[in-house]
């Protein structure tokens, strides 16, 4: 039996099949063979030819088998054996949406390493940075656009990009892509599409109703699956520990430091839970980051390289890493905080358990997670042992305002609320319990209004909301009458955790 490692973590399982039985083109032979490849792995070798056949494909594997070869590799052979004579500026022939910023880069970088020895062009758009580099780039001809759906919209309506010249389009991680948070945006884009084109989704899971969902996107698609749906690596050992949400903190710590894990990524459900988590973590001594969707695009590629040289042990994350993270030999990951959607676990713990080696997955459930513990076993078809919960560990005093901070930790609306602050200012510098005056402008019966808060007048009937991209709220302009970021108004992102 063969045995070939990816750059994704793919291992081969295959003693058949070799890349040069594919009928690849010689450029992207020589690229494989450069990164040290020769025998293409399940996904690759069910997938690559089908999607050279030209139909429509629905693909589903499991994280880490290299799916994301299994359609960069056809497109480039296909762009190779029919070049244009005309590229237009902005105008893709490819596009690639992902759900998140690291899985973009990633996608990206792939493109790049099996196209090395082309003249191929491409380039990756997201949120979080800067949209002006992106809008100069996206001037010059591009075959192959990569990106988070939020930026490639804004990117539309300023007419940087130009969508009517895509021939294949791909959706990676299709069943996210295809979730409710996401679908406006992606029916706007396909909106945006000529009608004929061929269509790629590869996932690592698909639910019922997301297949369902992506019968308006396929036509006559052939289907791949190289492992059970929704099914966990095997290599993976779980297990779960039963603890209380406010004991959380210190017992993970405790268990870092008894343990002596120096790479260990850990998933909270909740921005401000990842923060907090992280602080304590560093308190207690360890080396910790946090990343998520608040974080800028330059903190979190930062953290995460940090975290892959082994400068930081500990990674807190919420689900925004649980897609995209490729991490060579990831000995463990922690699920602080079970996923509300049980298909989210199985992508968390894919992060260990990569290439054939062997990884653990530990969960602290509090009582009020049960659900979510039972909705992941029924999904993944097993039962995942429960372990007494650890010892020795010392519990940190009791913050203030601990109880209000578990509560949003854990997603409930009707904890513990804080008390008002009362302000210090006087009421009125006109005497003891006597109104102010009302400011030019002002109704007698009117509260001043805060800098950016509404005067109560409807906006026009065409003017639309501002919208937030995969990576935060975007904007194209910003000046001395434009509203404070803390009062713009934001449409939620299901990605932007």
């Amino acid at each position: 039996m063969f045995v070939d490692r990816h750059d994704d973590g793919a291992v081969l399982l295959s003693t058949t099949i070799t890349f040069a039985d594919l009928g690849l083109a010689d450029p992207l032979m020589r690229a494989i063979a450069d990164a040290g490849y020769t025998v293409p792995t399940p996904i690759q070798a069910q997938a690559i030819p089908r999607v050279l056949a030209g139909g429509d494909l629905l693909a589903a594997a499991q994280t880490g088998t290299g799916k994301t070869a299994g359609f960069t590799l056809p497109i480039l052979h296909m762009l190779l054996g029919k070049p244009l004579e005309l590229r237009k500026p902005g105008r893709p022939r490819v596009l690639i949406l992902t759900p998140t910023r690291e899985l973009t880069a990633q996608v990206e970088e792939s493109v790049k390493t099996y196209g090395v020895h082309t003249k191929i062009s491409s380039m990756v758009i997201f949120g979080g940075v800067n949209i002006n580099p992106q809008t100069s780039a996206l001037r010059k001809p591009i075959d192959i656009l990569v990106a988070t759906p939020g930026r490639l919209l804004d990117h539309c309506q300023q007419r940087n990009v130009d969508l009517s010249g895509v021939e294949i389009l791909v959706l990676d991680e299709a069943d996210r892509m295809l979730d409710m948070g996401f679908i406006r945006d992606i029916r706007k884009i396909l909106a945006l599409l000529p009608r004929q084109r061929q269509n790629l989704l590869f996932s690592a899971t698909f639910s019922d109703e997301i297949r369902e969902l992506s019968k308006g996107v396929l036509n006559n698609a052939s289907e791949v699956s190289v492992a059970a749906r929704n099914t966990t690596a095997e290599r993976v050992e779980q297990t779960v520990h039963m603890v209380e949400q406010a004991h959380k903190r210190d017992i993970l710590s405790h268990i870092i430091r008894e343990s002596g894990w120096h790479q260990v990524l850990v998933f909270t459900r909740t921005k401000h839970g990842a923060n907090r988590l992280a602080e304590k973590l560093v308190k207690d001594g360890l080396s910790a980051s946090a990343i998520h969707g608040n974080k800028s695009q330059a903190a979190r590629t930062r953290a995460l390289d940090d975290f892959k040289k082994g400068k930081v042990a500990v990674l807190v994350a919420t689900d925004i890493a649980a897609r995209g993270l490729d991490i060579d030999q990831l000995p463990q990951v922690v699920n602080f905080e079970l996923p509300n959607v049980p298909e989210d676990y199985v992508h968390r713990i894919g992060r260990t358990g990569r290439a054939g080696a062997a990884g653990s997955a530990v969960s602290l459930v509090d009582s009020s997670e049960i659900k979510y513990l039972k909705a992941i076993e029924r999904i993944i078809k097993k039962q995942i042992p429960q372990l007494p919960a650890p010892t020795g560990w010392t519990a940190s005093p009791a913050s203030p305002h601990s109880a209000d901070d578990d509560a949003r930790a854990e997603g409930r609306r009707d904890g513990p609320r804080r008390p008002p602050q009362r302000s210090s200012r006087p009421a009125s510098s006109t005497g003891s319990g006597a109104p102010r005056p009302a400011r030019s402008g002002q109704g007698a019966g009117q509260a001043p209004r805060r800098e950016g808060q509404s005067s109560g007048r409807s906006a026009p009937t065409g003017h639309a909301p501002a919208r937030t991209g995969a990576g935060g709220p975007v904007r194209s302009g910003s000046g001395p009458n434009s509203p404070s970021p803390a009062n713009r108004s934001r449409r939620p992102a299901l990605f932007n955790k």
